[in-house]
């Protein structure tokens, strides 16, 4: 399963797929801000999964997600953020998120809230 990793910070990139080398994931790409993720989910059909950060240039996560979603793609996504509060969570999930993962997180959030995902791949 190739997972892209959609945060404007190299820093945060790093720390996500270093999580998920830990728990096994090995094939990952990365998109620096939410644009270059949609223009990277629809021409790329090997994505099985997209960790999505909310606050990014150019276009937030929540934009991209929902672009996502009207281009008609079903992968997995999960909201990857600082954006804790319920109404932010709910917003995510009603606009087509599978899931939310709160920053800072450790390899065992991560897998945890990947493990669904792991076992469809």
């Amino acid at each position: 399963m190739q997972v892209l990793i959609v945060d404007d910070s190299q820093i945060m990139r790093r720390i996500v797929t270093g999580a998920l080398n830990k728990i096994g994931v090995q094939k990952t790409i990365e998109a620096s801000d939410g644009a270059e993720a949609v223009r990277t989910v629809s021409e790329n059909n090997n994505i099985g999964l997209v960790l999505m950060d909310w606050n990014m240039p150019n276009m937030t996560g929540l934009e991209a997600l929902k672009k996502i979603r009207a281009n008609g793609k079903k992968v997995p996504i999960i909201m990857v953020t600082t954006e804790a509060e319920k109404e932010k969570v709910i917003e995510a999930i009603k606009s087509g998120a599978n899931d939310y993962l709160i920053k800072p997180f450790s390899p065992k959030d991560i897998q945890a809230k990947l493990e669904k995902f792991l076992k469809n791949n």
